[in-house]
């Protein structure tokens, strides 16, 4: 079994200064609106409704956390010993870039995203939700800008991969990847990003995310998950 299937929501929060201040390692889920990142998360911790999704795309404007350990916890964040169970923290953050939310929001979603990402000292590695289907935004590429820089890993999940036949999926796989080789650090080595193909409604490459995820936050070994991963088909061409 799955350890994201322990996910229990912790906190939600609206300001930088209301971040929890757990020590354990964070792993942030962002994507455009719509890019099918609640329905991943929830998939990947196999529960409905854990991740809120929104009827109307952009309403959800807040930083949502899911404890991983820890058994309650959301009910007692206040009790210092439960917390000390809490082995990992799954941070939802808000969608990006839907046309109907006002500009003061934007504003301010910008900045909560940008400084998250950018000096979250917890935050491990970024999960970066992508519509295969249109793959990388201008604002997708703002989100790769803001986090490069830190030298974390980026796993990019391509979604909804059922919507395109094995041709446009390799194609698209294949222009995602050549956009992530063309970042790299100042002595020209390549950032550590990863990428993949995802359905969460045909249940392509869920084994394969949640093994990376999983290793990326300290839940497993990166030498389990390489072994894992050899012996797992290729979901992705």
């Amino acid at each position: 079994m799955s350890q994201l299937w322990q996910a229990r929501f912790f906190t939600t929060v609206n300001h930088l200064r209301d971040l929890p201040t757990t020590l354990v390692p964070e792993i942030a889920f962002a994507g455009r609106s719509n890019a099918g990142k609640s329905t991943a998360i929830n998939i990947l911790c196999n529960q409905k409704k854990l991740a809120f999704a929104s009827k109307t795309p952009g309403r959800t404007q807040h930083i949502n956390y899911f404890s991983i350990g820890g058994a309650q916890v959301g009910q007692h964040r206040k009790d210092e010993t439960k917390l000390d169970e809490i082995r990992a923290l799954l941070v939802d953050l808000p969608g990006y870039g839907y046309a109907e939310v006002s500009g003061s929001a934007k504003l301010h979603w910008q900045k909560l995203l940008g400084d998250y990402v950018q000096h979250r000292t917890q935050l491990a590695a970024l999960v970066l939700i992508i519509d295969s289907r249109r793959p990388f935004t201008d604002l997708d590429i703002q989100m790769l800008e803001w986090f490069a820089p830190t030298g974390k890993p980026i796993h990019c999940i391509l979604t909804k991969s059922d919507k395109l036949n094995r041709n446009d999926a390799a194609n698209a796989l294949r222009e995602a990847k050549a956009i992530l080789s063309g970042y790299v650090d100042a002595q020209g080595a390549a950032f550590p990003f990863t990428i993949q193909l995802f359905s969460a409604l045909k249940r392509v490459g869920l084994e394969e995310a949640d093994a990376k995820i999983s290793e990326l936050v300290g839940l497993i070994p990166a030498a389990v998950h390489a072994v894992e991963h050899a012996a797992q088909p290729a979901t992705s061409p």
